[in-house]
């Protein structure tokens, strides 16, 4: 699709960026009137917050970018905004939807707070790295499902994983400067994962993270990497691929197992000297 000059004569000039360079001409229409009905909607987001009586004309922050209601005319307001937008096949009431329960989310969760946690390192430390970055200069980032084998440790209390894996998530994040990046790799990787893996918590807490990740990030990630996913589980992929939108299907990959398997998926995508070496690539990382 073709680009446009997001201008016309006697409108205020936008300002750009590489990433809303790239916008189409129907992406600008939809973020236009998107951003006209801003002020209600992020009114309507903190509805039921009494010290946000002013929430329709007062700057909020979303992944460490200020949105104001009152003039959002700005690039990367206009990158973050058009993340809801395309989630929602650029359908204005469906973003709006989508936004206001995600600030709404934001709130009841406390998202600010996780952040700030200090979560045990013996139990959550291994399962999470952010390392390097793919040949476009987006963060790689790895999960690693089974490097920790004491399960009722890590899932015993559902919501403290939940709100340790907010926290990794947004610390991603807070790598993208949505200017010339707003997506991430994403490496789920299943080594030393087993049937007794699947315990009632486990699978819990996958579904509510996987229910918040598709609900509330809408758009952050390039490509995921799904590697030495055990056969038990593989058939999960197939079962699901139906349910799966082509353009989400198109950013994933499931890849076997070894050095060699897996550099020949990833190093296509990932230069060797950031892809760590477990993974078939030249870096000492984790």
């Amino acid at each position: 699709m073709s680009t446009v000059d997001s201008t016309v004569e006697g409108e205020q000039e936008e300002p750009q960026n590489a990433l809303t360079k790239k916008f189409t001409e129907a992406e600008w229409a939809a973020l236009k009137g998107f951003r006209s009905i801003l002020p209600s909607v992020i009114a309507e987001g903190y509805r039921d917050d009494p010290d946000r009586t002013d929430a329709d004309t007062k700057p909020v922050k979303l992944w460490g970018v200020d949105i104001d209601p009152s003039n959002p005319i700005d690039a990367r307001v206009s990158v973050v905004l058009m993340k809801f937008l395309r989630a929602r096949n650029l359908s204005i009431p469906e973003a709006k939807d989508m936004l206001v329960s995600t600030l709404r989310w934001r709130e009841s969760f406390k998202v600010e707070e996780a952040l700030q946690e200090e979560f045990p390192e013996d139990i959550f430390g291994q399962l999470g790295y952010i390392y390097g970055h793919d040949k476009e200069g987006r963060p790689v980032v790895y999960n690693l499902y089974g490097a920790n084998k004491d399960l009722d440790a890590v899932f015993g209390d559902v919501n403290r994983f939940l709100r340790w894996r907010v926290a990794f998530m947004e610390k991603s994040i807070a790598l993208l400067d949505f200017e010339t990046i707003d997506q991430m790799v994403q490496i789920h990787d299943y080594d030393g994962v087993g049937f007794s893996s699947r315990t009632p918590n486990s699978k819990n807490a996958a579904s509510e993270a996987s229910s918040i990740f598709q609900g509330h990030y809408p758009e952050l990630l390039s490509r995921k990497f799904f590697i030495n996913v055990p056969s038990f589980l593989s058939w999960v992929f197939w079962i699901f691929k139906p349910l799966i939108s082509s353009a989400t299907l198109a950013k994933m990959s499931v890849v076997g197992s070894g050095k060699r398997a897996i550099g020949q998926a990833l190093l296509p995508v990932i230069d060797a000297d950031q892809l760590p070496k477990r993974y078939g690539g030249e870096a000492d990382a984790f």
